[in-house]
């Protein structure tokens, strides 16, 4: 029987607040928001400071109902609106 196993992507994804969307991010750019989050740790949203990353919108797949990758359009997102998230 053969073994299955994770298999890691190179995006990490997250949810963005005031639009409602899943958007994908490269690793740099995950990491640039896990710092920022590390660094600004108790702050209030109002005293956040700005910082914008590109990334990727998840559209819905109808042929395989479920969500992947828009790499048609890269996009900006403030990073004080997102937070992680875990796809299954």
């Amino acid at each position: 029987m053969p073994i299955l196993r994770t298999i890691k992507s190179d995006y990490e994804f997250f949810h963005h607040q005031e639009l409602d969307i899943l958007i994908a991010l490269d690793a740099e750019n995950g990491k640039a928001v896990s710092t920022y989050w590390k660094t600004n740790k108790g702050k209030q949203k109002g005293a956040l400071p700005n910082l914008k990353v590109t990334g990727y919108k998840l559209v819905p797949d109808e042929e395989f109902q479920s969500l992947k990758i828009d790499f048609s359009q890269s996009f900006q997102f403030e990073v004080k609106h997102l937070l992680q998230t875990k796809l299954q």
